[in-house]
């Protein structure tokens, strides 16, 4: 994860897929550009705020001695919804739920802190490598584009490989391979249904199937239950209506996902920006790439570092306290 040299503060990288990417060609907003030429790294908000970063050199990342990761004390950090909140937020989803607007809604909070000049952002990904590895982390660190993102995420959201796209949401937690529950299964399920859907818009009429469901996957300290959707894209249809079909990450919104999205608008009290978007990468050349959901994630943004964190509300929900 860690590149082989110490870069400066200054200087624009990416750590996606174990390469280091370097030298910045060029940034857009332009989604249509992953489908041109060229290795990209690739940030979308939550709210649809889109980065696209060109490399011209990618190679190997490597383990580096650089410098330690120094965070804000535990005290420093503030939640955008406090304990009182965040139950008041659970019983209005269990209402809206027992009203048939909707199945299940996913319910964050922001934490914030201080962040220091001395905050890197390369330093803190290395140490979410060393710590909390993750099969789709990324680090992407554009300081002249206000963007540092350090994901330890463990969420497929979308790859593609060729026309294939296929999508693998994690809903489902334990702290034991059998210790999930009944709310796991069913918040599973559903989320794989909005996701077949999701991929239906831009894929070959039957061609969208779930190869795997439910599959127990072992991470540090826990399991997740994981589903996997795939399909074939339509002839013409590329990177941008992929992504436009599919996001946000249904995992992460609820069921049915414009409603979901509705009452997240309501009672989230901020934007949650970077967090539960998507960071990856994409080949141009080789028409591949990753995208992962941007969950686990920190970014530094205007002298603060935040964190995202929630979770997925059904009827079965109770706020405990």
């Amino acid at each position: 994860m860690r590149p082989a040299h110490s870069f400066g503060p200054d200087r624009p990288l990416a750590v996606v897929a174990g390469r280091l990417a370097t030298g910045l060609l060029d940034v857009t907003a332009d989604l249509t550009a992953l489908d041109s030429a060229g290795f990209w790294a690739v940030v979308v908000g939550f709210e649809g705020d889109v980065t696209c970063a060109r490399f011209a050199d990618v190679r190997p990342a490597v383990p580096w001695p650089g410098p330690a990761w120094v965070g804000p004390p535990r005290d420093a950090w503030r939640s955008s919804l406090d304990e009182a909140g965040f139950k008041a937020g659970v019983q209005r989803i269990r209402e809206v739920i027992a009203a048939g607007g909707v199945y299940q809604v996913n319910l964050t909070r922001r934490l914030s802190a201080p962040a220091t000049p001395e905050m890197s952002i390369p330093a803190l990904g290395a140490a979410l490598a060393e710590g909390n590895p993750a099969p789709f982390s990324a680090v992407v660190h554009l300081p002249g584009h206000g963007v540092h993102v350090a994901s330890a995420s463990p969420e497929l959201f979308l790859a593609r490989d060729g026309d294939r796209v296929r999508s693998s949401p994690i809903k489902g937690t334990a702290a034991t391979r059998d210790g999930f529950l009944a709310k796991d299964t069913a918040e599973n399920v559903m989320i794989v249904d909005l996701v077949r859907n999701d991929l239906g818009r831009v894929c070959e009429w039957g061609s969208v199937r779930v190869p795997e469901l439910l599959h127990v996957e072992p991470h540090p300290g826990l399991f997740h239950l994981v589903s996997t959707v795939e399909g074939t894209l339509r002839p013409g249809l590329g990177w941008a209506e992929a992504i436009s079909a599919t996001f946000p990450p249904g995992s992460v919104t609820g069921a049915p996902k414009i409603s979901a999205c509705s009452i997240i608008d309501v009672l989230e009290p901020v934007p949650r920006e970077i967090y539960c978007g998507a960071i990856g990468w994409v080949d141009a050349d080789r028409v591949r790439g990753d995208l992962n959901v941007a969950i686990r994630t920190f970014w530094i943004e205007e002298n603060t570092l935040n964190f995202g964190t929630g979770g997925a509300i059904t009827w079965d929900s109770t706020p405990l306290g």
